[in-house]
């Protein structure tokens, strides 16, 4: 699995967050995505890598800009086992 980091410019609201939240998962197979305007970040755990010109894609035409892209190896965390 894969995280990958998104700095977006442009995103304004709550509405804005969900517009991009859906233009990412109408495109792409991933298992989270969370859109945040007050930090100008998209996160987004997928099995796979994608691209950093098919997310510019996506967020152009969404009316935002992508202005980095950061993706690293994500492992799920464990949690804690209570008896």
């Amino acid at each position: 699995m894969v995280k990958i980091i998104l700095g977006v410019e442009g995103m304004m609201c709550g509405m804005c967050e969900a517009h991009m939240n859906d233009a990412v998962r109408n495109h792409f197979k991933v298992k989270m995505v969370s859109a945040s305007h007050k930090n100008n970040s998209v996160e987004i755990i997928a099995e796979n890598d994608i691209s950093r010109d098919e997310l510019e894609k996506v967020v152009e035409q969404t009316g935002y800009k992508l202005v980095s892209y950061d993706s690293e190896p994500y492992e799920k965390k464990k949690g804690f086992l209570f008896f």
